[in-house]
C-alpha cells in the first residue's frame, strides 16, 4: 500500500511539473490594428517590435491588402539593403501567419518597390521557449505499519484559453455556404476563447446578431459591429453566438459563423492526504 502511494505522488508532481513548465505561444499581429503596410514613420514597427519578446513557437501576423503589398523574410545583408529579389520565402496572400520556429534574428519586408525604403520592413530576434524550474517532490513521510487510505486526485485543467484565427489562413470572407462551419466543426470553443476575424478593411465587417437574424442574414439589428481588423472578440459568456458580414450578398455567400461556448476551465488542486498516524503503542 505504502508503494503504490508513493507512486501516485510521483506521478501527481510529474503531471504538476509538466504543467508548470508549459509554455503557450502568442500571436502578434504585425502593427497592431497599422497592419502591415508603408508607415507614417521609418522606424514604425522597430518601435512596435520594442517592447515585447519572441520566441520559438510564437506567431507573426501579417495583414496587408492583396496585390498591393507582400510580405519576405531576408537576410540581413537584403535587409538593410531593401533587395527583395532573392527572399528565403515570401507570402503574397493575406493574412500571412508565419510561425518562428528557429531561434536568431528574423528580418521581414515588403518586395515592392519603394515600400522597403519608406520603412515597411522588421527585424525581430527570437528566443527559445522558456521553461519554469521543476517542482521539487516532496520528501514523503514514513509510512505507518497498518494500511492507509489512498488519496484520489482531483481532475486538473486541460487547457488554457485558446486563440481562433477564424478561417486560418483564409481569413474572414466569401467562401462558400458551409466553409466556416466546416472551420469550427472539430474544435470546442471555451469561455475566455478569443476569436480573430482577419479582412480587408472597408470590403468585410463582423457583426454579431442574434440566431433569427443570423438564420435570415438580416443585419440590419446587430447585438455589435466592428468595422476595424484584425477584430479580437473574446467569448465571455456560454452560449450560442453568431457572427456574419454585413456588407450586401456576403451572408447569403456563406461568410457567416456560429459556434457553441461551453463553460471556461476551472483549475483545481490535489485533495489533500490523510494525516499519517503513529503506529499505536504495543501494550504490555
Amino acid at each position: 500500500m505504502a508503494r503504490k502511494l508513493d507512486m501516485v505522488l510521483f506521478a501527481a508532481f510529474v503531471a504538476l511539473t509538466i504543467l508548470h513548465t508549459s509554455a503557450v505561444a502568442t500571436t502578434y499581429f504585425v502593427g497592431d490594428s497599422s497592419n502591415w503596410g508603408i508607415p507614417s514613420s521609418s522606424n514604425a514597427y522597430s518601435n512596435w517590435a520594442a517592447n515585447k519578446t519572441f520566441v520559438v513557437g510564437d506567431i507573426l501576423v501579417f495583414n496587408f491588402t492583396e496585390n498591393r503589398h507582400d510580405v519576405a523574410e531576408v537576410t540581413n545583408s537584403a535587409y538593410d539593403a531593401c533587395n527583395g529579389t532573392n527572399p528565403i520565402f515570401r507570402q503574397t496572400s493575406s493574412p500571412a501567419n508565419i510561425t518562428l520556429q528557429t531561434v536568431g534574428e528574423h528580418y521581414y519586408i515588403c518586395t515592392f518597390s519603394g515600400h522597403c525604403n519608406a520603412g515597411q520592413k522588421l527585424a525581430i530576434n527570437v528566443s527559445r521557449a522558456s521553461s519554469s524550474a521543476p517542482v521539487p517532490a516532496p520528501a514523503l513521510a514514513p509510512q505507518p505499519s497498518s494500511p492507509s487510505p489512498s488519496s484520489s486526485l482531483a481532475p486538473t485543467p486541460t487547457r488554457g484559453n485558446q486563440t481562433y484565427t477564424v478561417g486560418d489562413t483564409s481569413g474572414w470572407t466569401v467562401l462558400g455556404a458551409s466553409a466556416y462551419q466546416t472551420w469550427a466543426s472539430n474544435k470546442t470553443f471555451l469561455v475566455g476563447d478569443i476569436l480573430v476575424f482577419n479582412f480587408a478593411n472597408g470590403s468585410h465587417d463582423v457583426a454579431e446578431v442574434t440566431k433569427e437574424n443570423y438564420n435570415s442574414c438580416n443585419t440590419n439589428s446587430t447585438i455589435s459591429l466592428y468595422t476595424n481588423p484584425p477584430v479580437r472578440i473574446t467569448l465571455d459568456t456560454a452560449g450560442e453566438h453568431f457572427f456574419t458580414c454585413p456588407f450586401p450578398g456576403h451572408c447569403d455567400g456563406g461568410q457567416k459563423l456560429s459556434i457553441n461556448v461551453t463553460g471556461g476551465n476551472s483549475t483545481r488542486s490535489l485533495s489533500p492526504l490523510p494525516a499519517c498516524l503513529p503506529p499505536s503503542p504495543l501494550s504490555p
